[in-house]
């Protein structure tokens, strides 16, 4: 749904399953009319659409993509963004590092995005723009020595590059801005804003420039701007939490090295705070956030640097004396405080009020995806929970607008 002229607010359909496209599209029809009732009846209803790789092949079969415009159409819904961060399937199974897979080191990764965007392409009205979240290059724990992470960066800058081009083609053929954003997230390769910027500075943009210029009749300083345009970053605001960054200082990094944010990512993570008489409780409580399916890494401040732990069962096990540990558990955002845990929601609240009088991404996408696997007492009807997220999140972003 619109919130202003040009920002959309929606929900991340990365929360139901979705292994093919009769499961995705199944789970579509359940879903988003009976949500988009009750938190948009009167106005059009944006949708974050997620689609793994065989959906997405599938889609592309026969009359299908018709279809789904089609029934878009009848319900008065529209797809501006996409989360192509998980490849395969993202429910009822192992998922874990192998979220990442295959990274941007791959053909199999580039030849996905690059069907998403022909899909986006269609499913996107004239007059917006649309983007879609993925990897931050890699999982850094597959590419343990320098020489393995240069070699990472460098092929993932290349495919890339590749992303560019087919996003002018696109733009120049049917005049739709189409953008690929950049998702850091611990333990990726890419997982804050310095190393952001490092990787554009360091790969993309030389990369770019020398493998641009071959395909494109542009200087130089035009192929900067035409990777700036197309590559841009998706703020997960729970992310950012986890890398202990203020939403202020993130965003004017980006600001003055003329990189745009293509969707900010609403979610929050679990925030566990020390207290001596009560460690036994807490420890109780963040175990029962202990689950088999996702990656839970922990995140703490030593010393000014941010230490991440792979996984939630070694924080579990080492029981260690912490004064702040940020959990990766995308917890429902209407929620700040869990029993004896709390949530980083004050980090979406410091982003919503930076939006006041500032366009910094036109897309806002809740993304609270572990509904299945919360403890049994934070379990409710899926469809009730997010329209609750969505009109929490509603009453904060009119209040900044």
């Amino acid at each position: 749904m619109r919130i202003n002229d040009s920002a959309h607010l929606t929900y991340c359909t990365n929360i139901h399953p979705g292994s093919n496209w009769e499961r995705t599209f199944s789970s579509l029809k359940a879903y988003v009319p009976l949500i988009k009732k009750e938190v948009a009846n009167e106005q059009a209803f944006g949708l974050g659409l997620r689609l793994s790789n065989k959906a997405s092949e599938e889609l592309g079969l026969g009359p299908r993509l018709s279809e789904f415009k089609t029934w878009l159409q009848e319900n008065d819904i529209y797809v501006f963004t996409m989360n192509g961060f998980p490849y395969g399937n993202f429910h009822d199974e192992r998922v874990k590092d192998n979220v990442h897979a295959p990274d941007w080191t791959t053909k199999e990764r580039l030849t996905y995005t690059r069907r998403l965007f022909t899909q986006l392409a269609e499913l996107l009205p004239d007059a917006m723009d649309g983007g879609i979240s993925t990897s931050p290059i890699s999982y850094k724990h597959w590419h343990i020595s320098q020489d393995a992470k240069h070699q990472a960066f460098t092929k993932g800058a290349a495919h890339l590059c590749e992303v560019v081009l087919q996003l002018h083609d696109i733009e120049l053929r049917t005049g739709k801005y189409l953008h690929l954003d950049l998702e850091p997230e611990p333990d990726g390769l890419i997982e804050n804003s310095d190393e952001f910027l490092f990787f554009f500075d360091t790969y993309l943009l030389p990369i770019a420039q020398e493998a641009l210029v071959k395909e494109l009749s542009i200087s130089t300083e035009e192929i900067v701007a035409l990777v700036k345009r197309h590559i841009t970053m998706c703020y997960d605001i729970c992310h950012f939490s986890l890398a202990y960054e203020e939403p202020e200082s993130t965003f004017q990094k980006l600001s003055e090295c003329g990189i745009g944010i293509g969707k900010i990512q609403v979610s929050a993570a679990l925030k566990i705070l020390y207290a001596e008489d009560e460690m036994e409780a807490i420890w109780e409580s963040l175990a029962r956030f202990d689950e088999p399916t996702y990656l839970h890494q922990v995140t703490e401040m030593i010393d000014g640097k941010v230490h991440t732990y792979n996984d939630l069962p070694i924080v579990l096990k080492e029981r260690k004396v912490f004064t702040e540990l940020r959990a990766h558990f995308h917890v429902p955002i209407f929620l700040e405080q869990f029993g004896k845990l709390y949530s980083t929601q004050d980090h979406i609240l410091k982003v919503t009020e930076y939006l006041k009088g500032k366009t910094i991404s036109n897309h806002l996408e809740i993304e609270t995806y572990t509904w299945d696997v919360l403890p049994k007492e934070l379990k409710k009807d899926l469809s009730d929970s997010i329209v609750r997220e969505i009109e929490w999140l509603k009453k904060i972003v009119m209040f900044n607008a």
